[in-house]
């Protein structure tokens, strides 16, 4: 049983640190490319696989900053564009750039302290890396932002079984808990579904490369899906991590029917990089 252990855990080694030459092989390769745009960057990543818990391989022990640009689901698409492109645009360009920018990007001030210290609400995600200086959110008391969104979430502390960490460590719940009540009652001004639409207003607004976080309205979340924006001639679509396409796709449909599709998406909040 010894001897079996010991090979398993060689074995597990050796594919960490294949997953981990690729992933730096591609981050170095792609840091090196000719632009440092958003879209480019995020343009690189299309056709790879959607995979769900990807940064869960270490759930039962100690919170580790994951690295894997070969699959993805939604936030880690977005977190790994974003960590390309502020490499690019502060000229820094080695794999470990990289993994500074991702851990800054994924964990409240960019300290890795346990598990709860995961921006696990996108909500949260957006507050901390606006106080980082990363990205801003557009928020307007017009039109087209004519819904408001107030935070009302507890999805994690109340369905503790749905994550791996919190049925191995119940001690984490009270914090997660304590994290959704400092965000619960917070107001966003949001576009309505009704109001994403091939306009001069809509154009004006949403940028090429902005965070689309699609809201919604299942209980005890803020957030139901994420991606970039791209605008074509029929209008606004979405690059983006995808459950239903089962890769990273340029959804082919345009955002406005993809929203009249899902009947508890509301709309979208914008989030932008910062220049």
């Amino acid at each position: 049983m010894k001897r079996l252990l010991i090979l398993c855990f060689i074995s597990f080694s050796v594919l960490v640190s294949r997953a981990q030459s690729t992933d730096s092989l591609f981050v170095v390769k792609a840091l090196h490319g000719t632009s440092a745009d958003v879209l480019s960057f995020a343009r690189q990543f299309l056709g790879l696989p959607y995979v769900a818990h990807t940064l869960e391989i270490h759930a039962k022990g100690q919170e580790r900053l994951v690295v894997n640009t070969r699959e993805m689901d939604c936030t880690t698409l977005v977190e790994n564009v974003l960590a390309l492109t502020l490499c690019a645009k502060n000229n820094e360009r080695s794999f470990n750039d990289f993994r500074k920018y991702l851990r800054q990007l994924r964990y409240r001030q960019g300290v890795i302290n346990g598990y709860p210290s995961r921006l696990h609400y996108f909500t949260d995600w957006i507050e901390d890396n606006t106080k980082m200086g990363f990205v801003h959110e557009i928020q307007q008391d017009k039109s087209p932002f004519s819904a408001l969104q107030i935070i009302n979430v507890g999805y994690m502390s109340n369905h503790p079984q749905s994550y791996e960490a919190l049925k191995a460590h119940p001690e984490f719940i009270n914090i997660i808990t304590a994290q959704e009540k400092k965000l619960n009652g917070r107001r966003y001004r949001y576009i309505p579904k009704n109001m994403v639409k091939n306009s001069k207003l809509m154009r004006k607004i949403v940028h090429d490369g902005d965070i689309i976080a699609i809201t919604c309205s299942k209980p005890g979340l803020d957030i139901a899906h994420l991606g970039f924006a791209v605008w074509h001639r029929d209008g606004l679509h979405l690059l983006n991590a995808s459950q239903i396409h089962h890769r990273v796709v340029e959804e082919p449909m345009t955002l406005d029917r993809y929203l009249k599709k899902h009947p508890k998406h509301t709309g979208i909040r914008i989030i932008r990089l910062n220049n």
